[in-house]
């Protein structure tokens, strides 16, 4: 077992985890925006960001904590192995000693050349008892030095894993807290969005700072972290005929994306979709984004791909957060086809 720096593999697993330990979060509660002026929409906004980042550094220290635990692990195995072979060694030297007693009969070396047929014999006798009990005693000192380097490193590893393991647990306070807040947030703008249905009139486009994103496509799906729920065609309880759209399951406050250039072709509020947007796709195609919390777009905008057009609800006939997607070929409801397979057609895959 070498030093550190001659482990290359440990001594780098150490780096990363200082590295992560030094990244701590920069949130505080002044950032969360939670002061008169921040509107819900900005203020949910931002938790989720940072509660992406939160989570982002909880997984990387998560991450580097599982590796550290391998890695004691893994020095733990070495050590006893060593240990073993250390036994083992002192086992051969107490057979090599027993077995020179027993051929000398306890003569003094003196009474052993008198009595020795050949000294030539004695000679090679002695010599080969002398190395082999040489060799044994320089194998018991090498497992020795080994031993302690592994002691040693084993203890280092231990400490890493133990700091990594204390800031997993911080950031694990500091995650939870923020969700606590997104949660409560994601309420009240729903809320803000029900007295607003209620009335019958809709906020204006809430201008939310939203990530540089580059797409390589030009169509995208709605939202992200989602699961599918009530699919096109679907029966119930809830839809006149049949569910015209494909239902994305998210929570409150999604940012809701342009699955493709366009523009904005409406914005209301109130009836069954509760807060909508629809767009205008080149090709004669619409899009449909219902059950809102917020817009983030105004009618006659032009839109980009993966551009944020709103935050996802539970407005108007609704059973519980998530995105209604409709594609039409006219603006109307009443001209929507299946979405999942509309989008497969443009390198969308969802499900």
């Amino acid at each position: 077992m070498r030093s550190l720096r001659r482990h290359p593999r440990l001594f780098a697993v150490l780096v990363c985890a200082v590295a992560v330990l030094a990244a701590r979060p920069t949130t505080s509660d002044d950032d969360l925006g939670d002061g008169p002026d921040a509107g819900l929409s900005v203020q949910v906004a931002r938790l989720y960001a940072d509660a992406a980042a939160a989570t982002q550094r909880y997984e990387e220290v998560r991450r580097a904590a599982d590796v550290q635990a391998a890695e004691v692990s893994r020095l733990g195995q070495l050590l006893d192995r060593e240990r073993q072979e250390i036994a083992v060694h002192h086992e051969e030297l107490g057979r090599i000693a027993r077995a020179q007693y027993r051929d000398s009969g306890g003569l003094p070396l003196a009474a052993q050349i008198v009595f020795a047929g050949n000294p030539e014999e004695l000679m090679r006798g002695q010599q080969v008892f002398s190395r082999r009990n040489v060799a044994v005693a320089n194998a018991i000192g090498k497992g020795r030095r080994a031993e302690a380097r592994l002691t040693a490193d084993e203890a280092r590893a231990a400490t890493a894993w133990q700091a990594l393991e204390r800031r997993r647990a911080e950031l694990d306070g500091i995650k939870k807290n923020i969700e606590e807040k997104l949660e409560e947030a994601r309420w009240q703008l729903q809320g803000q969005a029900n007295a607003s249905v209620a009335a019958g009139s809709c906020r204006g486009a809430v201008r939310l700072d939203q990530p540089q994103t580059r797409f390589t496509s030009a169509w995208v799906a709605p939202v992200e972290g989602y699961q599918l729920s009530a699919g096109f065609g679907s029966g119930g309880a809830h839809w006149a005929r049949r569910h015209t759209g494909q239902d994305f399951a998210v929570p409150i406050g999604t940012p809701v994306r342009a699955v493709g250039e366009g523009r904005v072709v409406s914005v209301s509020c109130g009836g069954a979709f509760g807060i909508e947007v629809v767009l205008e796709h080149d090709g004669g195609y619409y899009t449909q984004y219902a059950h809102l919390a917020a817009v983030t777009v105004d009618q006659g905008d032009r839109v980009a791909t993966g551009q944020w057009i709103g935050q996802s609800g539970t407005t108007g006939n609704s059973t519980g957060p998530h995105l209604h997607f409709e594609v039409r070929v006219t603006p109307q409801l009443g001209s929507s086809v299946d979405p999942v397979p509309w989008l497969a057609e443009r390198g969308v895959h969802v499900g």
